[in-house]
């Protein structure tokens, strides 16, 4: 299966190209790319992958807890304490996909990245599994990781926030 970037690079290459339609298929993983007619609009990409059994997340209900009015203050000044800590990046990595989160190339294998490495836009930050798939996720920007916000193995969703970048 072709990884992002490789998607990326297609829908530029066909989107510059006289080409109207693209179709590839392999191990039963289907990319179709079409324009529209007036050359005016966005290419239009259909991204199929085999079904497999899809992993559910569990929902855990948080139980609500009354705090009484005094109290209720002191939860505040600690909220905007955390939002004044929470303001020093510029940029936040996203998942592009639903997947299992990874740290590390392999088990055995040392983070491609920890908080306070410095980072280029190519660099890879962290490997996200869908379907068997192991998709590199780059940082897309130059700057810091000042937070990682994911632990390793943990089920991400699409546009889920996993790294914090001082630019």
């Amino acid at each position: 299966m072709l990884k992002i970037q490789e998607i990326r690079e297609l829908i530029k290459l066909i989107d510059e190209s006289s080409i109207d339609e693209f179709k590839y298929e392999v191990d039963g993983a289907k990319v179709k790319m079409k324009k529209n007619n007036d050359k005016s609009g966005p290419t239009t990409t259909i991204v199929e992958q085999p079904v497999a059994a899809v992993q559910q997340p569990v929902v855990q209900a948080t139980p609500q807890v009354e705090v009484p009015k005094e109290e209720s203050n002191v939860v505040e000044q600690k909220e905007e304490k955390k939002d004044t800590k929470s303001k020093e990046f510029d940029y936040e990595i996203t998942s592009p996909m639903v997947g299992t989160f990874y740290r590390s190339p392999s088990p055995d294998s040392d983070p491609f990245i920890e908080v306070g490495d410095k980072v280029k836009a190519d660099t890879t930050v962290c490997i996200v599994e869908a379907m068997k798939l192991f998709n590199e996720i780059e940082a897309e920007v130059t700057g810091e990781i000042v937070e990682i916000l994911v632990n390793n193995g943990e089920l991400v969703e699409y546009g889920q926030p996993l790294f914090r970048v001082k630019k």
